[in-house]
């Protein structure tokens, strides 16, 4: 294995043995094994997966309830052996996976925080040294000399999940934790990660939330039964899940089982373009053009975002709902703008086709889509103070009044 890769998953399968009759008679056992009836059937719930995580990757997996995606986890925090293919892993991993694994009711806050970086693998001595760091973060201080069974629930997952983050590992692995602790302890949460995404650690998330996918991940993964289904970048990814779970929600219900699974394509080929310049100023003139192939005769509508390439906020958004297209061909859509209140951005086009219930019928390629730059040339050197105010994001647009006697 390359010396930059932190994890690498290698054809990996496994499957669970479900039982399909119960008995306690040990000749009806016998005689079922000799008739081949197994008694029990396999799940299949990994199937042939790869992927390499890289050192420094902040990498996504992602996929829908049962989509095998815990399962795949508990494999690579070595809890689960596959039947099939390998997992290997360099460096010292840390998993949170289940909230409060590992506490013990009965112990006080800073035993259980010891016993359970014993059970991660740490020694007394670099508990000894991640101690402060893990109490503060979880800000349960005046309380570590409690038993755990006085602590409320907010407080038994601020410092199970404290105890996770803060421990010294070179790759986490987190499933499902973006929504632990109150909102204050989320926005802690949340720039622990955009920090731990610029440190250069290792980390694994699994998440239903494709907002912290496309801010958080520089890498992803869309698991389907079992199977990869889209890999690389994670807008791509993210944006094929929410497909896949609006075109989930708009199959009849009569649907015949045959069909099960197919999904009849409304929209093809769906593109957009940048007919402008890639770098703009405030008071120049975008256009867009906006092409796809309708193959059903039914009023769809574009929606669009501009968004930050670095941190994934979106600035801008807007929707052709007033100018909704209709009928089976090629449509296309020339879009213009101006941003006349923005001193500089980097920022990308994201762009979905939806029906009357705004549901997505088509997604436009992140890593075709197009890419400008605003900056504002008009500011003359000598004008300090406008230069000064032109570092934040909006143009200015006050004023100043001395009011002292």
């Amino acid at each position: 294995m390359s010396n930059n890769i932190a994890v690498k998953v290698d054809h990996v399968s496994k499957f669970f043995k479900l039982p399909t009759e119960s008995t306690q008679s040990l000749r009806t056992s016998l005689v079922n094994r000799f008739r081949g009836i197994k008694g029990y059937k396999e799940q299949h719930v990994l199937k042939d997966i790869s992927f390499e995580v890289e050192k420094g990757d902040f990498y996504g997996i992602v996929g829908r309830n049962g989509s095998g995606k815990s399962t795949l986890l508990k494999i690579i925090s070595e809890i689960y052996i596959p039947e099939k293919g390998t997992v290997t892993i360099d460096g010292k991993l840390v998993s949170f996976i289940e909230l409060g694994v590992g506490f013990n009711p009965e112990l006080t806050g800073r035993e259980n925080v010891y016993m359970n970086g014993a059970m991660l693998g740490f020694s007394t001595e670099e508990v000894d040294a991640m101690y402060d760091d893990i109490v503060e973060f979880a800000e349960l201080g005046e309380f570590m000399n409690q038993k755990l069974k006085n602590y409320s629930s907010g407080m038994q997952v601020r410092l199970a999940f404290s105890v996770a983050i803060k421990a010294q590992g070179d790759i986490l692995i987190l499933d499902e934790v973006l929504a632990v602790g109150d909102e204050a302890f989320q926005r802690k949460c949340n720039d622990y990660f955009l920090e731990r995404k610029n440190s250069g650690k290792t980390t694994i998330l699994v998440t239903h939330d494709m907002g912290a996918v496309k801010k958080y991940c520089n890498k992803a993964v869309l698991i389907e039964n079992g199977l990869v289904k889209v890999i690389g970048n994670p807008d791509d990814v993210a944006n094929q899940y929410s497909f896949d779970n609006a075109t989930q929600s708009v199959k009849a219900p009569q649907e015949s089982s045959e069909n099960k699974g197919k999904q009849d394509a409304i929209i093809e080929d769906f593109e957009v373009r940048l007919l402008s310049k890639n770098q703009i100023t405030p008071d120049d003139e975008l256009e867009f053009e906006f092409v796809f192939k309708q193959l059903k005769d039914l009023q769809v509508h574009i929606a669009m975002s501009f968004v930050d390439i670095n941190t994934n906020y979106g600035y801008y958004n807007d929707n052709s709902i007033d100018l909704r297209t209709t009928g089976v061909g090629e449509k296309r859509i020339i879009y213009k703008c101006k941003l006349p209140y923005i001193n500089h951005a980097r920022l990308r086009l994201e762009a979905t086709v939806r029906d009357s219930e705004k549901r997505v019928l088509a997604f436009a390629s992140s890593s075709r889509a197009p890419i400008f730059f605003i900056e504002r040339k008009d500011i003359p050197e000598s004008d300090k103070s406008a230069l000064d105010s032109a570092t934040g994001l909006l143009i200015r647009n006050g004023s100043w009044q001395d009011v002292s006697n």
